[in-house]
């Protein structure tokens, strides 16, 4: 009998193979060999969770809530979501069919790639944008297309930009706005000429909106709520960043309920459900989290302004994001790549960022710093920062 002996890496498929590791990870398991770093990196909120959005969890585990739930998740949660996003983003949809909860917007992300596309469909999306975009679409066997956008317009989605990249393969637009790692929104102009496209082009929308209740002084704006869209948009949002929850891992799509049938399979044979101790917490959030979560807003905004105001005084260029708590400037004029900026700004000065190119080629040139962390260590990292493009 032939022995046609195979290395363990022979047998990973072929489409896994080709997808790179996350830039943002990849580096950051380099920032952990050292000591002392301040890290401008990790899109997590340094708050912990609002204690009574904590005591939530901890008094139903106390009653016993151990269980499965429904696949769909907890009629509660998903009756409050239904009246939350009809609340804040003007788009009505019926909890009992058309919401569901998931583990994570990650989650919500790959069932919603999984049940629309064929393989050999092609998505479009906007870059630079968050990690795992191009990646979940690859999973499935489709095709990512990257639409650049650019510093000179707020790094906003322009029609002209998507009319060159659509063809008749195309099958969905993902749309992430405020946007990671731009801190990007569109306006309400924008949305609506996006809405015009995806319909000339029958396409369907699935909009991750996870940084809603992070805008600052700019409008918030729906793509679901666009007359002619409810029935061709995937609406997914969640809990970890607006309420600090990122260790919970609890989202939610919303959905007509054709495409929400579609997702649920997905998730009823994989997940199965999120877990109960999450959304007994996020029901909690929804309830009575106002308060803390304007808070957290404030001081993210005043964040912003002081490391805006920091980057700019070390020789940057950084537009003011609208959105999220990232800031994205500019380093190209300093004649350097962006993954050298960051690791000679590391090894110099033990202050941690991004490279851009973690978020798409065109992300060359830039960096991403958070402002999700202390003011008194982003005082600190600007100082640094002058300090090292003082040397440049």
């Amino acid at each position: 009998m032939m022995n046609d002996s195979k290395s363990p890496h022979d047998f990973v498929a072929p489409h896994l193979k080709n997808v790179p590791r996350s830039g943002i990870r990849d580096f950051f398991e380099i920032v952990n060999t050292r000591k002392d770093v301040i890290s401008l990196g990790i899109g997590e909120p340094d708050f912990i969770t609002p204690w009574h959005i904590r005591e939530s969890s901890i008094y139903a585990l106390n009653r016993g809530a151990t269980s499965y739930t429904a696949n769909l998740g907890l009629w509660e949660l998903r009756k409050a979501i239904s009246e939350y996003v009809n609340r804040r983003f003007h788009a009505d949809y019926d909890p009992a069919t058309e919401i569901m909860i998931t583990v994570g917007v990650s989650e919500a992300l790959d069932v919603a790639i999984r049940a629309l596309i064929s393989p050999g469909d092609e998505v479009l999306y906007h870059e630079p944008c968050y990690v795992s975009y191009a990646p979940v679409i690859a999973f499935a066997h489709g095709i990512p297309v990257a639409v650049e956008t650019h510093a000179d317009d707020d790094f906003r989605l322009r029609i002209d930009q998507l009319e060159a990249k659509v063809t008749p393969r195309t099958r969905v637009l993902m749309l992430n706005f405020p946007t990671n790692p731009t801190g990007s929104v569109l306006h309400q102009k924008d949305v609506e000429d996006i809405a015009a496209f995806a319909i000339r082009h029958n396409l369907v929308v699935i909009t991750d909106e996870i940084y809603s209740e992070l805008t600052y002084e700019a409008e918030r704006v729906s793509i679901a709520a666009v007359p002619g869209m409810r029935e061709r948009t995937i609406f997914l949002n969640g809990f970890s960043k607006a309420w600090a929850m990122t260790g919970y891992r609890i989202g939610f799509s919303c959905a007509p309920a054709p495409l929400t049938d579609a997702m649920m399979k997905l998730h009823q044979y994989t997940m199965l459900c999120a877990p109960i101790l999450a959304q007994k917490a996020a029901i909690e959030a929804l309830a009575n989290g106002d308060d803390a979560l304007a808070h957290m807003r404030s001081t993210y905004r005043q964040r912003r302004n002081l490391m805006v105001d920091g980057l700019q005084a070390a020789g940057l260029r950084c537009h003011i994001p609208q959105g999220a708590f990232y800031t994205f400037a500019s380093i190209g004029h300093f004649g350097m790549r962006s993954h050298d900026f960051a690791m000679r700004f590391l090894e110099e000065e033990n202050v941690a960022c991004v490279p851009g190119t973690a978020f798409g080629a065109c992300g060359e040139g830039f960096i991403r710093c958070a402002y999700a962390t202390g003011t008194a260590k982003i005082e600190t990292a600007m100082e640094r920062l002058r300090t090292f493009t003082s040397r440049l």
